[in-house]
């Protein structure tokens, strides 16, 4: 009866308005051909020879540079416009940036020849614009693959949502925080609509640098502009702030959950239970956790062991690390004596929570 009792306490609670702080408080470069006597050579971008490009040794691949150079006699000497297979064929053989740079060119000859010649006053299709912008993260060319977020570019690109996703995923790859910080500065500066989809992957990139600033700064943003977080968002989210043993943010975060998601995930809910540990609350959370036991999948119950060895394991030690050297005995002592608490109570109840405890007795970071 206790544990109904307790149960309906905490529903009650997460259903009650929040009055929680916010979590918101945070070529000169030669050009690598032997230039002839070729007219075409006298067609090349000017940026392609400019002191805004990087320097790269080598040359292009073989088959960019025969379909660059068919590409530019068709609208330079023929003056008819390419087949579009070669442009894409073009983009899928893009290896190195010494490709991409002539990728951006051709680009801008193909442009200016549908304006002058064609009066085609349309950029190319977004299709293309997020084909483009593969190609530079697989070259390793990002500037250029900023460049496809350009509302206003000389290559006529259409720049979309998707572009921006396939540098922020480098971004995430390679634990990138600045790229990531530049991307959604081009984002805003060119009116890009952020998607659930740029949530998932600012809110990764942000949880694995270890970046709580970064994550409340974005998360503010994309919450203004009404973009409806999916669930991982929220575990990624919420997960942060239970590491951290940031309670206000948590229960801010999970009423912004509640209000559009009536279920927890086993992620969410056990976010949650460790909050009302750090409350000194563990009969709430056996409550919280009883509650997934009885609404989860048999596939999402099957995970709430590991979630609760990680709970005794390494929850613990995240938390006293993010806290004042003084704090940390007596946070270790009571998160000690209160998931013992828990641990107990579940198995009593018949919950598979025989996890083991050993973890509970290390002493790091935690003064003696």
């Amino acid at each position: 009866m206790q544990v109904i009792s307790n149960a309906r306490r905490v529903s009650r609670f997460f259903l009650s308005n929040s009055t929680a702080l916010s979590p918101f408080s945070g070529l000169a470069q030669h050009d690598y051909r032997r230039v002839t006597t070729d007219p075409r050579n006298r067609f090349l971008s000017k940026e392609f020879f400019s002191s805004g490009v990087d320097t790269v040794e080598g040359a292009p691949s073989g088959d960019v540079k025969e379909l660059y150079d068919k590409m530019l006699d068709s609208v330079k000497v023929k003056r008819s416009m390419p087949p579009n297979a070669w442009l894409w064929s073009m983009i899928a053989n893009c290896k190195h940036q010494h490709d991409i740079r002539l990728l951006f060119d051709i680009l801008q000859n193909l442009r200016i020849f549908r304006l002058s010649n064609l009066r085609i006053h349309d950029n190319f299709n977004c299709n293309l614009c997020r084909e483009v912008t593969k190609a530079c993260v697989h070259a390793g060319a990002l500037d250029f693959g900023k460049k496809t977020l350009w509302k206003h570019n000389v290559y006529g690109l259409t720049p979309h949502i998707s572009s921006a996703h396939s540098l922020l995923l480098y971004a995430k790859d390679h634990n990138d925080t600045k790229l990531l910080v530049e991307v959604m500065k081009l984002l805003k500066k060119n009116n890009l609509p952020l998607q659930p989809g740029t949530a998932d992957i600012v809110f990764s990139i942000c949880y694995n640098t270890n970046d709580w600033v970064l994550i409340s700064k974005y998360a503010q943003r994309f919450v203004k502009a009404g973009v409806k977080l999916r669930q991982t968002s929220f575990e990624t989210w919420m997960d942060f702030a239970a590491k951290r043993g940031d309670t206000n943010s948590l229960w801010t975060i999970e009423k912004l959950r509640s209000e559009t998601m009536k279920q927890h995930t086993l992620a969410t809910g056990f976010s949650c239970a460790k909050g009302l540990l750090l409350e000194r609350k563990p009969n709430d959370a056996v409550a919280v956790i009883q509650v997934l036991n009885q609404t989860l999948s048999d596939k999402g119950k099957s995970g709430i062991k590991n979630e609760l060895q990680r709970l005794v394991s390494e929850w613990p030690l995240e938390v006293i690390k993010h806290q004042k050297d003084e704090d940390r005995k007596a946070i270790a002592a009571s998160l000690k004596s209160d998931i013992l608490i828990m641990v107990s109570e579940l198995l009593s109840m018949g919950v598979k929570a025989n996890v083991s405890l050993e973890d509970l007795d290390r002493k790091e970071g935690i003064p003696q």
